[in-house]
């Protein structure tokens, strides 16, 4: 079993993570053609369209969904 992290070294490491995270993001998209960041967004739109489509239908009285 591993062993817990000291609070501060916690604190630190998210830190970390979140900055790492936040430049992702933006590096990403500069290093893509224009065609490349729109069938990016196209995907997540559809993710999310698709992703909307299936909560509505489990809240549909009588789905057994």
């Amino acid at each position: 079993m591993a062993k817990k992290l000291p609070p501060e070294f916690r604190q630190y490491l998210s830190k970390l993570g979140r900055k790492g995270g936040l430049k992702g993001g933006p590096a990403r998209a500069a290093a893509m053609t224009p065609e490349q960041r729109s069938e990016s967004a196209r995907r997540a739109v559809t993710a999310r369209w698709d992703r909307q489509t299936k909560e509505r239908s489990g809240k549909r009285a009588g789905d057994s969904g």
